[in-house]
């Protein structure tokens, strides 16, 4: 086996060499009840990818949830509530784009831009428009478990470039990304309706297309329900139901997406997540890929620095690629929170075994990071 470690980039040492306690908060109010607010993070990770014959060690900015910074405008007028948010990814060399190949360091490009939204809220719900989520972004993550920050429904983030390695040794030309999703919603450029809270139940539809990519001309829209609720006990739950569409500007047919999930965390620190998905591609030699999803976690105060999460899950998905295909997935991850410098850091180990017309190699990665939010 050939173990091969990159030099750091001199952008992802600085995200390091960044991570200091947090200042004041950046909020700055004005006289008519209103706010201007900066903030960021910064996930330096460092990945470690084992591919059945070569390891890859590197120090990247972790795609789970990636470096940024953003400005939230709030400003309310009358009964209603006006915000504006601008939120972007840094352009740091990213475990998104990884592989046995390399890294791609291009830096920024403005499909880092993950946020310029605007919203009006009252109470009739809340209409928004601009660049920002879709009515179905999140509704395959639902997760109530502190471990969620490191170990959720969406098993890719770390090493979905990287690719299967065949019997013989030869790299395929598929990717772990390829052979596994949740199907979770995005951002687009997109104008979208949320209805008020009713005893815990919201609901949202958006109609939107990709702005910020000038090869995808396709439409794309969606409907979402969501419930969250503390009962009596303390016992929280939640839940989202979600029917997404995107529509191929060529003329080759439709993607539907169905996708929900649901989370339970009870006053003892135990947890229970679930989430599953089925998607109808009806595009020429598209598959139809499902899966499912649970995590066990449980969470405590076991150091005084702060909270202490840990966790296993196991994602189950067929179809994904090809036909016949079988993605197994199942990762374990503990978490702890420094309260001193706002700072959640996290060790993780992921496994990936991807069958489709061979049994590839393993794909396995080990993860440590270290999320900082100011």
């Amino acid at each position: 086996m050939t173990v091969t470690l990159r030099k750091p980039s001199v952008a992802a040492l600085l995200v390091v060499s960044t991570a200091i306690p947090a200042a004041a908060e950046l909020k700055y109010d004005n006289n008519s009840g209103g706010y201007v607010e900066l903030y960021g993070q910064f996930n330096p990770a460092i990945v470690s990818v084992e591919d059945g014959e070569e390891t890859e060690t590197r120090l990247l900015d972790n795609d789970l949830s990636n470096s940024r910074v953003g400005l939230f405008l709030f400003q309310p007028y009358g009964s209603n509530e006006f915000t504006f948010r601008f939120e972007s990814g840094l352009g740091l060399p990213s475990t998104a784009t990884a592989n046995q190949d390399g890294t791609n360091t291009n830096g920024w490009t403005r499909e880092d831009i993950r946020h310029i939204d605007f919203a009006l809220k009252g109470g009739y719900g809340k209409f928004s428009a601009g660049q920002g989520s879709m009515a179905s972004d999140g509704a395959a993550e639902v997760d109530l478990s502190y471990v969620g920050t490191a170990l959720y429904s969406f098993t890719n983030d770390e090493n979905g470039a990287f690719f299967y390695r065949e019997p013989d040794g030869v790299l395929s030309d598929i990717t772990v990304g390829d052979s596994a999703s949740n199907f979770d919603g995005g951002r687009r450029g997109r104008i979208r309706y949320d209805t008020p809270d009713f005893n815990g139940f919201s609901a949202a539809i958006a109609y939107g297309q990709n702005i910020l990519s000038s090869s995808d001309d396709d439409d794309y829209y969606d409907i979402a329900v969501r419930y969250k609720n503390t009962f009596s006990g303390g016992v929280e739950f939640a839940a989202s139901l979600a029917y997404a569409v995107r529509d191929f500007d060529d003329g080759s047919g439709e993607r539907k997406d169905t996708i929900g999930s649901a989370s339970v965390l009870f006053p003892s620190g135990f947890s229970f997540t679930a989430a599953l998905g089925s998607r109808d591609d009806t595009a020429d030699g598209a598959s139809d890929p499902d899966y499912w999803y649970a995590k066990l976690a449980y969470e405590g105060d076991w150091v005084s620095w702060g909270k202490t999460g840990v966790g296993i899950d196991y994602f189950d998905g067929s179809d994904f690629e090809n036909d016949g295909s079988s993605t197994k997935s199942w990762g374990i991850a503990v978490v702890q929170r420094i309260d001193s410098i706002n700072t959640d850091a996290y060790l993780k180990y992921r496994n990936h075994d991807f069958d489709d017309t061979v049994d590839f190699d393993k794909n396995e990665a080990w993860v440590l990071g270290a999320r900082w939010r100011f």
